[in-house]
């Protein structure tokens, strides 16, 4: 929970506090959480900076980098890193903590054009008509090499660093080596060719299970220092999700089922302080409740009226749970391991 200079406020008019000791609380919290991200201008000035630095490398990538060859892409791409892990360092050293861990990830994301370029100079780039602007937009086995290139020179710059930030890139690595490594199989065997799309699907949602499972051992791991979990759930949940959403199945038991899971989700959102979870759970809720209200129940004008009273339910519910919540989560988190206790304590204070 934050706490604002308005609740130090309130609590010293109310006499909890006196005014020396709000003042001196408030600038504990401002000392404590200046290298938290949060949504400050300063905050918002430092990731727009960053992303902008980090999209021109390789979003924003046009063909008039292709001019300077080979070796010019990978002499360019490493004197862009050196300038990133100069200014990394140097930030770092100022205790700059959000400024160095965007520096340090502007240097991971630069690895797929040195290998692009690597590969290039040395005449083992396999197709003429693939380009290194396509890497972001394209899915195809031969990024393979530049992914794996990438995850060995995030996770060694993350355990250099230990910037939280840096797990992006790692996570996004992670979600197309799932991507390109279905079309290598695909390609290599014409027989998958009629399945590819519902292959896709599936391996996008297994791989999903994977990654949240592995974000989850990561937040457990990193509870007491930082949150090192949140781009590994993001990314795992959307690959989840998106496998299991483009699933096609003609059975409303199917349907049903798939409902229940996103029930899940944003229970399991819940019950560990991930919205992630909760977005994508309540979208997919959503979509089913559409398919109901368009497919089966159509022309039944009972339906409207059922859903507003399962809406209204709902409503209840949240306030039953907002009598209870203390005395619920209390009993619930006695049956979980001691490592899940500690790192739900550390989420609810």
């Amino acid at each position: 929970m934050e706490v604002s200079k308005a609740s130090i406020q309130k609590a010293v008019a109310n006499n909890i506090i006196s005014e020396q000791q709000g003042i001196a609380l408030y600038n504990f919290f401002q000392e404590e959480n200046q290298h938290t991200p949060s949504f400050t201008f300063t905050h918002i000035l430092y990731y727009l900076g960053g992303l902008i630095a980090i999209g021109a490398m390789t979003l924003f990538m046009n063909l008039g980098w292709e001019q300077f060859g080979g070796a010019g892409i990978v002499f360019i791409s490493m004197l862009y890193a050196g300038v990133g892990l100069k200014l990394a360092n140097s930030f770092a050293r100022k205790h700059l903590i959000i400024p160095a861990g965007i520096c340090a990830t502007f240097v991971v994301c630069l690895t797929p054009l040195a290998i692009y370029g690597f590969q290039q100079w040395l005449g083992f780039w396999p197709q003429d008509d693939a380009v290194y602007r396509q890497f972001h937009t394209r899915v195809k086995w031969l990024w393979l090499y530049m992914e794996l290139g990438t995850l060995v020179t995030g996770l060694t710059i993350a355990w250099r660093y230990k910037y939280p930030f840096l797990i992006m890139p790692i996570a996004v690595t992670l979600w197309y080596i799932s991507m390109d490594a279905v079309m290598l199989i695909v390609d290599q065997d014409n027989m998958w060719n009629s399945y590819t799309w519902e292959f896709r699907a599936q391996v996008s949602m297994y791989f999903g299970i994977v990654m949240t499972l592995l974000a989850f051992w990561v937040d457990i791991r990193s509870r007491h220092v930082a949150d090192y979990g949140f781009w590994l759930y993001l990314f795992g949940v959307i690959a989840f999700w998106g496998g299991l959403t483009s699933q096609n199945s003609d059975s409303e038991v199917s349907k049903f089922f798939y409902f229940c899971i996103n029930l899940v989700m944003v229970g399991l959102g819940a019950l560990l302080v991930r919205k992630v979870f909760v977005i994508f759970g309540a979208l997919g809720c959503c979509f089913y409740l559409g398919h109901l209200a368009s497919s089966v129940f159509r022309d039944s004008w009972l339906f409207p009226v059922a859903l507003t009273a399962i809406g209204l339910g709902v409503v209840y519910v949240g306030i039953w749970w907002q009598k209870n919540e203390v005395k619920i989560t209390r009993q619930a988190r006695r049956v979980l391991p001691k490592l899940v206790q500690e790192l739900l304590e550390g989420k609810l204070r």
